[in-house]
Order: C-alpha cells, then sequence, then structure tokens
C-alpha cells in the first residue's frame, strides 16, 4: 500500500502554488504564433490522473498582424500580413486575429475564407483599418472591400474602426486625395484615375453561421457599411455606422437571405436606409436602435425585374429615427411575386421624419416603371405605439390594385406636423385593409375594413 505522509503533502501543494503562477510562451517569429500554456492546469491533470505523464495544456492562440509585417503607418499596404495572419488563425480552432490599438492599417480588398477553417475564430479590432483610394488598388470595380465567407462562428469585436474613405467615391473625383492632419501627408496613396463605378460594400459576411458584430465602428462606407448574405444566427450590438446623409446608397446594415438575426443598441447615420432588409430574410428582431440621418427601417425594395420575394416574422421596436426620409417601410416594385407578412413596428419615437409609416406597393427608383398587374404579398402588418413629428405627410399606404394590402393594424398611432398652423398632406391609402384598434392622431379614416375581395389571389408559384 502507498502512503503519503503530511511532509509529501506539504511539498505537493507548495509545488502546485508555484507552477499556478508560471506561465512559459513560445514565440516562433517564423510560423508568427504565439501560445501560452498553463502548467498549473496540466499540473492538476497529471496529479487527478496520479502522476501520468499524458498531459496536455490548456492554451490560447493570438495571431497579431503586427507579428507578420504590418506596419500600422497608414501609408505600407497591410494587406499581405492581415492575409497571412489570417491563414494561421484558420488552422486553430478559437484562435485570435489581433488588430492592435494605436496603429492605423491600409488594406486594400481582402477576404477571409473558409469552408477549411475552425470554428468560432475572432477577428479582434482594436486599431483602425482604412480603404485605399487609389484606383488601382480596385481595378475595374469590386461588390465588397472586406469580407468573411463560408465560417462557423466568427467573430468581430472591439473598439475599432473600419473606415472605408468613401469620399473618393461618392465625389467622383480623380483628383481628391485625404491627408493626415497631423503630417500633412497623404495617407492612403494618390488618385491616378477615376473610380470604378461599382462602389464596394465595407465589410460583408457570406454563407456563415454563427456571425457576431460587436462594439466596433464601420464609417464612411463607398457604399453599404455592413451586410450580411446567406448567413444564419447573426448577432449586432453595439456596432456603429457613420456617413454623412447625402453620401449615395450608404445603407448601415443589409440583410439578405439571412434568418435568426438580433440587431440591438445600434447607432446608424447614413445616406440611405439604417437597416434594409430583403429577400429570403425571417426570424429578424431589431431593438435599441438610434437611426438619422438616412432613409429609416426599410424591408425592400422587393420584387425587381418580376423576382419572387419571400419575407416573414420581423420585429422592430425601440427604434428612434431623427430627420430620416421614412420611419418604417415597407417597399416592392411592381411585376414582382411572394409575400411580405408577419411583421410589427411597436414602439417607434420620430422626430422630423418626412413620412413616418409607408407601404409602398409601387416602389421606382427610376424616373418612369412600367404598370404591372402581379406584385408581392403584403399582409399582418401591425403598426403599435409610434409617436412623433413628420414634416410631410404621417401615413402613406400605396397598395397594388390586383393584390391589395391585407391585416394592416394600428394602435396608439400619434403622429404630429412640425408646422402646427401650417397642416401637412392627410394620410393617404389606396386599396389598403385592416383595422385600427385605436383611435389615431391624425385619423386614418381611409383604412378600409375587413379582407379585400381578391385576397390570397397569388397562384401557388407565386406564393412563399
Amino acid at each position: 500500500m502507498c502512503r503519503v505522509n503530511s511532509t509529501s503533502i506539504a511539498f505537493l501543494s507548495v509545488l502546485l502554488f508555484c507552477f499556478s503562477s508560471f506561465e512559459v510562451t513560445y514565440s516562433a517569429r517564423e510560423g508568427k504564433q504565439w501560445r501560452k500554456q498553463s502548467i498549473a492546469g496540466g499540473f492538476r491533470r497529471l496529479m487527478a490522473k496520479g502522476g501520468s505523464s499524458d498531459v496536455v495544456a490548456d492554451a490560447t492562440t493570438t495571431f497579431n498582424v503586427l507579428d507578420y509585417g504590418a506596419k500600422g503607418d497608414g501609408r505600407t499596404d497591410d494587406s499581405k500580413a492581415f492575409e497571412a495572419a489570417w491563414a494561421d488563425a484558420c488552422k486553430v480552432e478559437a484562435s485570435t486575429v489581433m488588430v492592435p490599438s494605436g496603429s492605423i492599417f491600409l488594406v486594400g480588398p481582402v477576404s477571409f475564407s473558409g469552408p477549411n477553417c475552425q470554428p468560432n475564430i475572432v477577428f479582434q479590432l482594436d486599431g483602425k483599418i482604412i480603404a485605399p483610394t487609389n484606383s488601382k488598388a480596385w481595378g475595374s470595380g469590386l461588390l465588397q472591400w472586406i469580407e468573411f465567407t463560408k465560417l462557423k462562428g466568427i467573430t468581430i469585436k472591439g473598439k475599432g474602426t473600419i473606415d472605408g474613405q468613401g469620399s473618393v467615391w461618392w465625389n467622383d473625383s480623380p483628383t481628391a486625395q485625404l491627408q493626415d492632419s497631423t503630417t500633412n501627408h497623404t495617407i492612403s496613396g494618390e488618385l491616378d484615375g477615376k473610380m470604378s463605378s461599382t462602389k464596394p460594400t465595407a465589410l460583408r459576411f457570406y454563407g456563415s453561421n454563427g456571425v457576431t458584430v460587436s462594439g466596433i465602428t464601420i464609417q464612411n462606407s463607398p457604399q453599404t457599411h455592413l451586410k450580411f448574405d446567406d448567413c444564419t444566427g447573426v448577432q449586432v450590438s453595439n456596432f456603429v455606422a457613420s456617413s454623412p446623409g447625402d453620401s449615395p446608397n450608404t445603407d448601415g446594415i443589409h440583410l439578405q437571405n439571412s434568418q435568426d438575426v438580433v440587431i440591438s443598441a445600434a447607432t446608424l447615420a447614413c445616406g440611405d436606409d439604417c437597416v434594409s432588409i430583403q429577400t429570403g430574410c425571417s426570424n429578424v428582431y431589431i431593438h435599441d436602435v438610434k437611426c438619422g440621418p438616412g432613409h429609416g427601417i426599410s424591408i425592400g425594395g422587393l420584387g425587381k425585374d418580376k423576382t419572387k420575394a419571400c419575407v416573414s416574422n420581423i420585429t422592430v421596436r425601440d427604434v428612434n429615427l431623427q430627420n430620416t426620409l421614412t420611419g418604417v417601410r415597407i417597399k416592392t416594385w411592381q411585376g414582382g411575386s411572394g409575400s411580405v407578412k408577419q411583421v410589427t413596428f411597436s414602439d417607434i419615437q420620430l422626430s422630423e421624419v418626412e413620412t413616418p409609416i409607408m407601404i409602398d406597393q409601387f416602389y421606382c427608383d427610376k424616373s418612369h416603371c412600367s404598370n404591372q398587374s402581379s406584385a408581392v404579398e403584403v399582409s399582418e402588418i401591425n403598426y403599435v405605439n409610434i409617436r412623433g413629428t413628420y414634416t410631410v405627410q404621417p401615413v402613406h399606404f400605396a397598395c397594388s390594385d390586383s393584390l391589395p394590402c391585407s391585416g394592416v393594424s394600428l394602435s396608439t398611432i400619434e403622429l404630429q406636423s412640425v408646422k402646427e398652423n401650417h397642416p401637412l398632406s392627410g394620410p393617404f391609402c389606396w386599396e389598403t385593409y385592416g383595422e385600427l384598434k385605436t383611435s389615431t392622431e391624425p385619423p386614418i379614416s381611409c383604412l378600409e375594413s375587413g379582407k379585400p375581395f381578391n385576397a390570397g389571389a397569388q397562384s401557388s408559384s407565386d406564393s412563399c
């Protein structure tokens, strides 16, 4: 029988205490890999196994772009360093790509791609990433600048900033240069030609599951700031999008073919929709969002070029909109098919919004669009507790003659004109059916009660 005396126990206790505060760090500049291994953890498992030498130490792995040659001076192209850091991080589950604070990284178009990467990678953004303003970097035009594709459990978080330097795209100026105010040097290269007419999205996630974006800021995007396409399990929190109100097509957050999405505690100021929800989206929950300037929270435009669009189970609540084109809007093109249904807009506060509540089944962003009989069906739309001021019209419901809107309900709507002594246009309804659950201000007497005669007239091939 093995005996352990008090002296042995005391010795082992001291040894464990010493190991618990000791870490060994391995630095491999060639492999660009930093590991911290907890000897105490391994020792505990060793003791638990009765002295077995089969020890697997706990490890965390971080890949810092500076260790891969990134300069972080705002002038040197650091794209290859970012790609190399990602290539190593891709091989390690739950690894971290570190973009440290205190540096400005010039990065060209880059794709951080799976599907062979390990899951749960974190992209820790604490520094600043800027886009090149040299037209050569973009070639004939790209749809995105920074892209994450086909990943499982991808997180981008931190206190850093992604700056698209979009003014050179918006102004369409081949001679524009951006200056570092402290050095008076051009920080991103001189423009040597006209920028492509194809403007890139700043940050796009495609074909990924379990996507988290938290804490970061995206500013001055050439086009959309943050886009999710064909993603599931998306969470966006404490996110900021910032571009001037007159910057063209600069949506704050764009969703397409994505499900199970939560957007919360976001501040969105841009030149287009603060949030744009497109076809293929369902189970989307947006709350505690500030929007303005911008075009409001929009579903659509859907059904363009006779396409089929399906959107369902959308909830937007506790949103504050200020100085926006619309408040909460559904917009569809004539000639489309499919449906928008089960949508709730609640607890919306507005200030000086042109048109707070809108359904437009005649949407057209051109000078002329031909009339067509087919339409995306709009039904089960609920507006609850929407208050504030408007500058043009409080409510605008323009629904299809062939497929009217149905199941539209309104409760506790209180909208005041900013010009008290000069009333603006009143509510407008066309082929809109539903229910007023409370009195409204102003009265929305144009809403037709009941159901339209031809409700549900879509063919099986056109429905979702």
